[in-house]
């Protein structure tokens, strides 16, 4: 079975950073595109970062600059480091995963195989 488990979420002042991990089990994670993938209340899910197999990156225009992606397939482990923060960055952060997914200019299909449970961002003003 496919575990994906998201940490590291909670409440920061804007301008602050935080970082969270996507802890991934019951895959070939190596073979694996990791994408987080953000929703705020009322409004769409949004895809905010993905990272290949082969280490190709993406990243929304709208946090290009202030977040940083990464991935340690030893641990099977991606990372979310998140800087600058804004309000507007506050959402429920999911972690998908999806073996056949590809990064492109324009990111990666939010249509992932699988998903975790999601940890939430807040970022006061």
């Amino acid at each position: 079975e496919v575990k994906l488990v998201e940490s590291g979420g909670g409440l920061v002042q804007a301008g602050g950073s935080l970082r969270l991990s996507c802890a991934a089990s019951g895959l070939t994670f190596r073979d694996y595109t990791i994408q987080w993938i953000r929703q705020a209340p009322g409004k769409e899910r949004e895809g905010v970062s993905c990272i290949g197999d082969s280490g190709k990156l993406y990243y929304a225009d709208s946090v290009k600059g202030r977040f940083t992606i990464s991935r340690d397939n030893a641990k099977k482990t991606v990372y979310l480091e998140m800087s600058s923060l804004k309000p507007e960055d506050t959402a429920v952060y999911y972690c998908a995963a999806d073996a056949l997914a590809t990064v492109t200019p324009l990111g990666c299909d939010l249509a992932m195989d699988h998903w975790g449970k999601g940890t939430l961002v807040s970022v006061s003003s």
